[in-house]
């Protein structure tokens, strides 16, 4: 029997938990990229410069580094279905406050705030790992990440018709503000829906919180160092916007919170050192071990695939609109979503070719594939035939979308219990990509941003070789103290 039949052959429950997950998902990514289809409607009511317009891109982007963090630690702890279900009400409101603003300040803040909708992602890794084997998992994984990701086409094909229909000049607000009544009231459904786990399971949580855990000397260090990009590119964004960059913060504002990184940094190097003082001085059993290597690798490999599909999809209705004469917006925002369209078929397909043929070939694959794509999309210019433009950005949009469910595929096989939190890491890494890209993408015409992340993919490639495929079982210690073995093959 094939992995699809044995797919199929699940019982309704755990089809409709992963139905009533992937659509949090999507409505999460519905507010998060809400405004990149109506940039000239928002631009001409405050009025924006271009500099302005892609800080709010950076902003949007920024605090879901943090934020996935943080959520990968609250759901390992309290489990997905609260979780999950705040965060929709949260969100929704926050949408709300973004589509009210009534300044460029106003504006900013509710868009960086925004940003914290897109840890929901790791919320759903947690969930449908919980929900289905480790044979099915990467399938499943790859329709709740592809079938979510689709919500930020949904925004751009739906929202500038949505925004004709409201009319006036506020129409646009009434498009995103639909968007935000729509999550909040999904938070409540959810909630009332979903479960943590099947009937009969158990649902493993860390020993401690405020870190992970991890099993050796060696990489306790790796792991503090990886987490220094993650503050160096909040460090970078700060930068961007102090007075050498879009003058939106002042430079006492962006001292202050070059301070409270380096401060956030010291207690989160702390929580870590808190989580692992046993395994510092005492070492652990050697079924409790596993290689944080791996999640390195995924980090990175997340970095290049969904960090540049967040970049792309909050560039690309623009791109389109400047680059080809005679579109209108609801065509630019259209053509624009032809790159997260892909998700629907390329995230699920990336996870099963990943179930089927193996961790580390799949994803290797994937990544030189991306690199070729993002070549392509470099010599795109106003006199290629529209048609040929989009079918590049399909061809290229399939390989990020199929790299991304082959990086999830494989996250809930390294440490069952941490998954949310290696999700989070993962997810995290995602960012961190994006605000890399979009960084760059402030100094650089678009030619030379597809050709920067073409070469950022070459660079993850060889990384991706020292993956290592996982065998056998993992092993998790219930409450009371019974070993539990889970198949990983």
């Amino acid at each position: 029997m094939n992995t699809v039949t044995q797919f199929l052959d699940f019982s309704k429950a755990n089809i409709r938990l992963l139905h009533l997950t992937w659509f949090a998902f999507f409505l999460t990514f519905m507010v998060w990229f809400a405004h990149a289809p109506l940039k000239p409607l928002i631009m001409e009511a405050f009025d924006l410069s271009l500099a302005q317009w892609k800080a709010l891109l950076i902003l949007n982007v920024a605090l879901t580094i943090p934020a996935r963090i943080a959520i990968g630690i609250l759901v390992d702890k309290f489990g997905p279905r609260i979780v999950y279900s705040l965060l929709l009400l949260i969100s929704g409101v926050l949408c709300i406050a973004f589509a009210s603003a009534q300044t460029y300040e106003q504006l900013a803040i509710m868009r960086f705030l925004t940003g914290f909708v897109g840890a929901g992602f790791v919320i759903g890794i947690r969930l449908v790992g919980e929900w289905f084997p480790a044979r099915q998992v990467g399938i499943a994984e790859g329709i709740y990440g592809g079938w979510g990701n689709f919500g930020s086409a949904a925004a751009a094909f739906s929202l500038p018709t949505l925004a004709l229909i409201y009319g006036g000049d506020d129409g646009w607000r009434y498009a995103i503000g639909t968007t935000g009544v729509m999550a909040f009231l999904y938070g409540i459904f959810f909630y009332w829906r979903a479960r943590n786990t099947p009937k009969g399971s158990t649902y493993f949580k860390p020993k401690k919180s405020g870190g992970l855990e991890v099993s050796s000397k060696k990489d306790f260090y790796f792991y503090l160092a990886m987490n220094l990009p993650m503050y160096l590119i909040l460090g970078v964004l700060a930068w961007k916007l102090s007075p050498s960059g879009v003058n939106l913060l002042s430079a006492t504002a962006v001292n202050i919170i070059y301070a409270g990184l380096v401060a956030l940094m010291i207690f989160q190097f702390s929580q870590i050192y808190k989580v692992n003082k046993d395994m510092l001085q005492n070492g652990v059993e050697d079924h409790q071990k596993y290689k944080f290597k791996q999640v390195a690798i995924l980090d990175w490999a997340y970095f290049v695939t969904f960090g540049s599909e967040l970049a792309v999809v909050s560039m690309l209705p623009a791109f389109f609109l400047e680059t080809f004469t005679g579109l209108s917006l609801a065509q630019a925002g259209a053509l624009g979503a032809a790159f997260a369209f892909m998700n629907l078929v390329a995230r699920p397909g990336g996870g099963w070719i990943s179930d089927t043929f193996g961790r580390r070939k799949s994803l290797s694959i994937f990544i030189v594939g991306l690199a070729i794509g993002y070549f392509a999309l470099s010599n795109i210019n106003g006199s290629w035939p529209v048609a040929l433009a989009v079918m590049s950005v399909m061809f290229c949009s399939f390989f990020v979308q199929a790299g991304e469910g082959a990086v999830f595929a494989m996250v809930p096989l390294v440490k069952r219990r941490m998954t949310g939190q290696i999700a989070g890491m993962a997810g995290a890494y995602g960012n961190v990509g994006a605000v890399t890209f979009l960084t760059i993408f402030s100094f650089v015409d678009a030619s030379t941003f597809f050709l920067v992340i073409a070469g950022c993919a070459l660079l993850v490639f060889v990384l991706v070789q020292f993956l290592e495929e996982p065998e056998g079982h993992m092993v998790e210690v219930l409450p009371d103290g019974t070993v539990e073995r889970i198949e990983l093959t």
